[in-house]
């Protein structure tokens, strides 16, 4: 996020809806800013050594992807893939902690876990991220910043969140399958699902409250019931029956 803030520095202080954010106005000077950076880097790597090899030598492939989402907005329209990709190294680097490597044989099915939760994080954050652009549709079109709102324009920009989104439940759908969750996790699915169509109705109000709902506060709640529906099937196992 200090990265994202300090590169994008000169669009935020043009940019009525984030004039107002530390760095244009001064609050935080670049220095700190920069600081903030370089220490959050270290202590990422400094932290993966301590869990093993693996996480060690992969931890500048995540610096390096997380930073390089904040430059994608000025050469390609498919920013939103970007940032879901390098967000997607989430699980696949919690996976990696805790078992130190990937074991695709003799149990593919367990190893596609992780890669199914970090599909599923590429299409929700394709989804979202489509719905935040919206706020600053009009200011990226005059200033050459790109994104798939400026490309297709809102409306053919919401359908395609929309459908993303639909993929990203889809492969939740895969994900409990493939763990052999079933009590807990499921009606966690549909209120997931509840959400994320309460979300796609606020997004097409356009209206910058109603987004700032959309996008924060249900999409914490998506979250927060993923969290609890995963952690119910595996603390209290016995519930699941036939398992």
């Amino acid at each position: 996020m200090a990265f994202n803030r300090l590169v994008d520095r000169k669009f935020d202080k043009a940019n009525p809806r984030t004039a107002k954010r530390h760095l244009p106005t001064g609050e935080i000077s670049i220095l700190s800013a920069w600081a903030l950076c370089a220490l959050s880097g270290a202590g990422l790597v400094v932290m993966s050594y301590l869990l093993n090899p693996v996480c060690f030598y992969l931890s500048p492939v995540a610096i390096v992807m997380i930073c390089f989402y904040s430059l994608t907005k000025r050469f390609t329209d498919f920013t939103h893939i970007f940032l879901g990709i390098a967000l997607a190294l989430a699980p696949i680097g919690a996976w990696l902690a805790v078992k130190g490597e990937f074991v695709l044989w003799p149990r593919a099915d367990t190893a596609l876990l992780p890669i199914l939760l970090a599909a599923a994080v590429v299409f929700w954050l394709i989804g979202f991220d489509i719905i935040y652009a919206l706020q600053d549709y009009d200011f990226d079109r005059t200033h050459g910043l790109h994104s798939l709102v400026v490309r297709w324009g809102p409306k053919n920009a919401l359908m395609a969140a929309f459908l993303s989104h639909i993929v990203m439940w889809g492969l939740l759908v895969a994900f409990g399958l493939l763990a052999g969750f079933r009590l807990a996790y499921f009606p966690g699915l549909i209120i997931i699902l509840i959400c994320l169509l309460v979300e796609h109705w606020l997004a097409r109000r356009r209206d910058l409250k109603w987004i700032n709902v959309a996008f924060f506060r249900l999409n914490a709640l998506i979250s927060m019931v993923f969290l609890a529906v995963t952690v119910a099937e595996i603390v209290f196992p016995h519930f699941n029956f036939g398992r």
